[in-house]
């Protein structure tokens, strides 16, 4: 069955995820008008909700708070992965991890063959082009990347301004401004010290409300913050060379904050993200879209506005008709849902396996639906201890929080906050979102539930069969062995 077809077929408010067929060949941009320039800035482990335009009382991000003023604040955004590599090859292949092979797992390559937006927007014309945190981690190499070739193009280490000088002929330019900003380690204290208020900061449900926490939050929030102004100093470049309204501005993170419960997990503050886009007057500004959106839609977008053709390969739609409808809300009946995943983010399971969390999510207005393949498996890793020479629950990152909850796990009043984090999970979760939107209060065994689980669950077996995904259709235990392409000893801290 052609996704297309899939999508006549779902039920009402259960739509099928958009696709490639519904975007076909674009005919070539009109002569007359000039091509669209695209600034795409990415944050890493920058997730939900924290920016002023989402009602974040603390953090301050005047530069996203433009863009969804100007432009459009998307609601509902999500990655195809919380881990950072199958994360952003998602954004360039447009298509979900799971189809990638080894490019599902973190610290792995990406083949060559695999078309990508960034060198079929070179190929049209476009001047690309890079900064600091790109594709990756991992080894281009293996995948038939050589002789300095790069996805994303060439890196230009001055940043933006370097690209802008280095433009021939007032091409269209198609630039990828990441950071490693917000992602660990930060300064301890550096949040606060830096007039953070950390008396306001939000604590979620699922940590205990200690000084600790909201200190380590603060840090991040900090992060945060300096990587907005990287964002303001390049909208103001496009000012100052007069493209600020011929460019498509994105803004976004490539997953959730790194912290217990969140990066490397599939509830909201995983794989939820904040997304802004500004297009000028082709995108009425001001709006407030609800419909779902995934990572695997930025290629087709950024191709469509272009007037390039989109490969069949592509999983993702475009974003365009949301962006040039000049409605808000709920807009289109096939984006009432998105699909997300995981597999293989650090070896974390026992050595010397190279076993992943294997695990799927289906999101809609109302449930998160996961199904975890291996339950027996530990979600954050292994316990480790003096008989695994591992670090203590590896797929974690490593700080204050995480520190927090080991040193206190023993003590009732903390436990459940522990067991949220880092006790191994049953088979299938089902979240409530109305009640929930912290996602702690797993209802699947609710006999109450049963018509929705069961409903949600095939919903979510189907799109993945229809995106052929190899834990559903077969071969899926070839995740759990491609390579981890690191430089570093396979057990010491990424």
């Amino acid at each position: 069955m052609k996704r297309r077809d899939f999508l006549k077929s779902a039920g009402a408010g259960m739509a099928a995820l958009p696709a490639s067929q519904f975007c076909g060949a674009r005919q070539a941009f009109p002569a007359e008008q000039k091509r669209p320039n695209i600034l795409f800035c990415i944050a890493d482990d920058w997730g939900w909700p924290h920016a002023g335009a989402y009602g974040d009382p603390v953090v301050k991000t005047p530069a996203f708070d433009r863009l969804a003023h100007e432009g459009v604040l998307f609601k509902h955004t999500y990655v195809s992965s919380p881990s950072c590599t199958a994360s952003r090859n998602a954004i360039l292949t447009g298509q979900f991890h799971w189809r990638l092979k080894e490019g599902a797992n973190l610290h792995s390559t990406l083949d060559v063959n695999t078309p990508v937006y960034p060198l079929l927007l070179k190929e049209s014309g476009y001047h690309i082009g890079r900064w600091r945190k790109s594709w990756g981690p991992g080894k281009l190499e293996p995948g038939g990347y050589v002789n300095g070739n790069h996805p994303v193009g060439d890196e230009y280490k001055g940043g933006f301004s370097e690209f802008i000088d280095a433009r021939p002929d007032n091409a269209p330019f198609c630039f990828w401004l990441g950071a490693s900003d917000p992602h660990r380690a930060y300064e301890e204290g550096s949040g606060k010290a830096s007039g953070i208020d950390t008396s306001k900061i939000p604590v979620p449900e699922f940590y205990p409300d200690e000084e600790t926490i909201r200190s380590d939050i603060a840090d991040y929030y900090f992060e945060v913050q300096r990587f907005d102004q990287d964002c303001a100093d390049a909208i103001a470049k496009l000012e100052e060379i007069g493209e600020l309204d011929n460019t498509i501005i994105v803004m976004t993170g490539d997953h959730g904050m790194p912290f217990p419960r969140c990066k490397g997990n599939l509830y909201d503050m995983g794989v939820r993200v904040p997304l802004a886009v500004r297009w000028g007057s082709e995108a009425k500004g001001g709006r407030v879209i609800n419909d779902f959106v995934s990572f695997t839609d930025f290629a087709s977008t950024f191709l469509d506005a272009a007037g390039i053709s989109i490969p069949d390969e592509m999983t993702g739609a475009s974003l365009l008709p949301l962006l040039k409808s000049g409605k808000e809300g709920w807009i289109e009946d096939s984006r009432s849902h998105v699909l997300f995943g995981k597999e293989r983010h650090t070896p974390a399971q026992l050595a010397p396996s190279l076993d992943g969390y294997p695990c799927r999510g289906i999101r809609t207005e109302k449930y998160l639906y996961i199904r975890n393949f291996a339950p027996d498996r530990w979600p954050a890793g292994v316990p480790g201890g003096a008989t695994h020479p591992m670090r203590v629950f590896a797929d974690c990152d490593n700080g204050p929080t995480k520190q927090f909850l080991l040193e206190h796990k023993d003590e009732a009043k903390y436990r459940p906050y522990y067991n949220l984090s880092f006790a191994q999970r049953p088979a299938e979760e089902l979240y409530v979102i109305a009640t929930d939107p912290d996602n702690i209060n797993n209802v699947a065994e609710r006999a109450k539930y049963d018509t929705i689980k069961d409903v949600l669950s095939e919903k979510l077996m189907q799109g993945l069969r229809e995106t052929g995904d190899p834990r559903v259709t077969g071969g899926g235990e070839m995740f759990d062995v491609y390579p981890y392409r690191t430089d570093y000893k396979l057990h010491d801290t990424p």
